[in-house]
């Protein structure tokens, strides 16, 4: 039996939806498009791998933040 990782899924769905130019876009396929990137969010957030983004994120602003003082 074939499994599909969902976050995986998701991320192909979002780069797919990317590569399409900004003026074939309506209204609702931005919204739906930030949808699916709020899901894929919330998916691979308690992952290993969200939690490495949030740390490198996290210290990205505090280094940002310490250079601007």
């Amino acid at each position: 039996m074939l499994t599909i990782n969902v976050a995986v899924l998701l991320a192909v769905i979002i780069v797919v939806r990317l590569r399409r130019r900004t003026q074939a876009r309506s209204r609702n396929d931005e919204k739906l498009t930030v949808l699916i990137v709020l899901v894929f969010g919330i998916v691979v957030a308690p992952t290993a791998f969200g939690q490495g983004v949030l740390d490198i994120v996290g210290q990205m602003v505090s280094g940002i933040n310490d250079s601007s003082r």
